[in-house]
């Protein structure tokens, strides 16, 4: 691969590509995740190692595999992805096709079983929004509700302020542990957030950040890559959920992707297609800012099985857990 990898990813990518950059890569060490790459002319996928109990390890390519679709030489890519596995003992290998051609492409090209995964890695549905309109017609598609929060914010005083700096991300991990306990979920250690700024270029991670007289009351981070920008975590306090911050941060966020040039803006996953559906809120939200836009929605994980003992274990084993819950 050449120097402009990162515009190949880009490119072939089909949510912008940050999850397989180098600088992610090296993020993913250094929270101690093994990594491996796959590289070609027509061909880039950075892996990553799992390890689970009882059963061992497994690949993992978020979003990958990455490849143009007429390569002729798919074939030999897949047999090089599939010998380095076993070489490593993975017992299986979790890709993301960005497409059902690229799955069925897969299918074609490799002759061991690839099952659906019994969880999503990444959201299945993305909602990404034109961000290269101008912000007049930006603001005329949003919902009216939408756009009547984002001024009551600015109304209200609510500042935006964009850093990196040790006080602000130390904030947003309290945010972070107060947005997990609300919402019952078990967040990622403050160590991890912490290495990713460590870690990842300044250019590509910004943190936004709202203030409301003198405290910091919600934060987002943000990724930059290629052409797209993509809202990545964020957290807020309730405490102040009549301030609107998170409107208005997306907005902000959304005007600073046009003047770095993105064509589009990610806000991350939704759910649309459950009844049981634990992200309606978030959704909703979303939704508001482009109601017109339609979901990119992928086939989901599968997982190509090397080894069918130990992933029928690992099956087994999740049911059983599942169960007791």
């Amino acid at each position: 691969m050449r120097d402009n990898k990162s515009s190949f990813i880009a490119k072939n990518s089909p949510d912008g590509g940050f999850l397989q950059s180098d600088w992610w890569k090296n993020f993913q060490s250094a929270v101690g995740r093994k990594n491996l790459n796959i590289k070609g002319e027509t061909f880039w996928n950075n892996i990553f190692e799992h390890k689970l109990p009882i059963v061992g390890k497994y690949f993992y390519i978020p979003r990958g595999n990455i490849f143009k679709i007429k390569d002729k030489n798919v074939k030999n890519y897949f047999d090089n992805l599939i010998g380095l596995a076993r070489d490593n003992g993975a017992g299986w290998i979790r890709i993301e096709p960005a497409s059902q051609e690229v799955l069925e492409l897969t299918r074609k090209n490799v002759s061991l079983p690839i099952i659906k995964t019994p969880h999503e890695m990444q959201p299945r549905e993305l909602f990404i929004i034109d961000c290269a309109k101008s912000e007049a017609e930006l603001l005329a598609a949003m919902k009216p509700k939408t756009r009547y929060n984002i001024r009551l914010a600015e109304k209200k005083n609510v500042k935006v302020i964009v850093s990196n700096r040790k006080e602000c991300i130390d904030s947003f991990c309290d945010l972070v542990e107060i947005t997990s306990k609300r919402q019952g979920i078990t967040p990622h250690p403050r160590n991890y957030y912490q290495k990713m700024f460590e870690v990842v270029p300044s250019e590509n991670i910004k943190l936004y950040c709202a203030e409301f007289e003198g405290e910091i009351i919600a934060a987002n981070i943000v990724i930059f890559f290629g052409n797209t920008v993509t809202y990545l975590h964020g957290a807020s306090d309730d405490r102040f959920r009549n301030v609107m911050a998170p409107y208005l941060l997306q907005w902000r966020q959304i005007q600073d992707a046009k003047k770095a040039g993105a064509v589009g803006y990610d806000f991350g996953g939704v759910k649309t297609q459950t009844e049981d559906n634990n992200w309606a809120g978030i959704t909703r939200f979303k939704f508001g800012f482009s109601p017109a836009t339609k979901v990119s929605e992928f086939p989901g994980n599968y997982d190509i099985i090397l080894n069918p003992f130990k992933y029928q274990a690992y099956r087994l084993i999740r049911k059983i857990k599942s169960f007791l819950r």
